[in-house]
């Protein structure tokens, strides 16, 4: 006859089993680890002195998925949380400045929505710049390469240089339209000019100096202020210069490149 099991016996017998099972369990993945695992493998020394910072949120956090994105807007952080992922990877800046400094944003409503809409949901925003555009290859122009299906015209000597054997200015643009799904863009230059040499200046341009290289025929921006480089070409161009300067706008000409980093 089977011994009897005595109600404390089996309870006791359930707490080891519970105790047992939690200890088999893995521990949560935290913000804080995403972050390490990031430090370990994007290929180059961690700098201290980077914009690549958690922006909101807190590092002991667990993390249920990532999103990766261009920029963390309003509409991507609500979709991420939508979608079950409580962590965000952007590129550039979640609070509308370069150091994401909010000092005197405290009352302004847009900004309280959105950081109360994170706080809410506890979100954890993560600033990865820095260090992709450090990596080698460049972890925005290898996405970008990627996207357009431009493996083969890639530079090996730089990734944001391309040679293509004589697609015209018309073509190129209408097929970087299509590929990167974008709605409006900016072209300057004969649509029917050969093109054979490209430059690619992913996210915003602050210098002449690309597009008037004389071995390069067209020059890839995000955005430009309009009175400098925009003008620059306007007048190139007018002036018998046989180039073209393709304009993306920021957001399309990066956030292919942000595809390939870490998410889950």
């Amino acid at each position: 006859m089977p011994a009897e099991i005595s109600r404390r016996q089996l309870a006791l017998g359930a707490a080891a089993a519970s105790v047992a099972l939690a200890q088999n369990q893995p521990a949560a993945l935290t913000a804080a680890g995403v972050l390490h695992r990031i430090q370990q493998n994007v290929g180059v020394p961690w700098r201290d002195q980077a914009v690549d910072t958690i922006k909101s949120g807190s590092p002991s956090t667990a993390v249920r998925g990532i999103a990766t994105t261009m920029m963390a807007t309003l509409d991507v952080v609500q979709r991420a949380a939508a979608a079950g992922r409580n962590m965000v990877i952007t590129h550039e800046p979640t609070f509308y400045s370069h150091e994401d400094k909010t000092e005197g944003l405290q009352d302004d409503p847009t900004y309280r929505l959105k950081q109360d809409f994170l706080d809410k949901n506890n979100m954890v925003v993560f600033r990865f710049h820095d260090h992709w555009h450090a990596r080698r290859p460049d972890g925005i122009a290898t996405g970008m390469a990627q996207a357009l299906g431009w493996e083969k015209n890639v530079d090996r000597q730089n990734p944001r240089q391309f040679l293509f054997d004589g697609i015209t200015l018309s073509a190129m643009a209408t097929q970087m339209r299509d590929k990167l799904g974008i709605k409006t863009m900016r072209v300057i230059g004969d649509p029917a000019l050969l093109v054979r040499s490209v430059a690619a200046t992913w996210g915003y341009n602050s210098s002449l100096r690309p597009f008037a290289r004389p071995d390069l025929d067209v020059l890839i921006i995000g955005e430009a202020r309009e009175w400098e480089l925009v003008e620059y070409a306007a007048d190139a161009v007018t002036s018998g210069k046989k180039k073209g300067l393709i304009v993306l706008g920021h957001i399309p000409s990066e956030q292919s490149g942000m595809h390939t980093a870490p998410r889950g």
